[in-house]
């Protein structure tokens, strides 16, 4: 596995006080580094520019789901051969990106899940244990988090996990699409950092990602 077949693809949404620390980060284990800025008001984009990261912007705001999968497609068009996703909040430590790399050499898909700890908002911690709960019972898909967006994966499980959400369902469709295809997949504990301002999944997130799972799980074939 040569370093030029991993990208790394970070969503950002007004994350300007953020973004060229976790870039520069990056960069230190990964060399193409995609930024998709989803319509920030701030200057994420000129902040993402100024690392020398690939960066794409949507004019106007369409969810997470959206943004990670323009930065995905794009990855695969220029011949990303394995992918690492993660947020633009400082919330996920990029030293932990060997480690993802490093799993990719006999897996499909690399999950990660936080450690519980008291910084982690009760609702969140409820929601993941109920939302796992739910994608094992469906999918045989066993997760301790499904909601941690950062993932890895290569590009053919990319094209077969491709998901239509646009917003933070897309993590939930993304194990969905897995366990249909029958992907082989591992987990790995991160350090999760929990800032003052949080950024995630609500109660009527997880409420629609749970109906969500239901339907596809009826309804959609793939």
């Amino acid at each position: 596995m040569e370093i030029s077949d991993i990208w790394a693809v970070i969503p950002a949404y007004n994350e300007e006080k953020n973004i060229a620390s976790i870039i520069k980060k990056t960069k230190a284990y990964i060399g193409n580094v995609i930024v998709v800025d989803d319509g920030s008001k701030d200057k994420t984009k000129e902040a993402a520019e100024k690392t020398g990261a690939i960066v794409l912007r949507h004019i106007v705001n369409l969810g997470k789901g959206s943004t990670l999968k323009t930065g995905c497609d794009f990855a695969a068009k220029k011949g990303a051969k394995f992918m690492v996703v993660l947020d633009a909040d400082a919330q996920h430590s990029p030293s932990d990106i060997p480690r993802f790399i490093e799993k990719l050499k006999k897996y499909d898909i690399v999950f990660s899940y936080r450690r519980i700890s008291a910084k982690m908002p009760m609702v969140l911690r409820f929601g993941n244990w109920f939302i796992s709960n739910v994608a094992g019972l469906l999918y045989g898909v066993r997760l301790s988090d499904t909601q941690c967006g950062y993932r890895a994966f290569s590009r053919e499980a990319y094209m077969k996990i491709r998901w239509n959400a646009t917003d933070y369902s897309m993590e939930s469709e993304m194990i969905s699409r897995a366990g249909k295809q029958k992907l082989k997949y591992v987990q790995i504990p991160i350090r999760t950092i929990y800032s003052d301002r949080y950024k995630g999944t609500t109660i009527i997130d997880g409420i629609k990602i749970v109906s969500n799972m239901v339907w596809w799980r009826l309804f959609n074939s793939r």
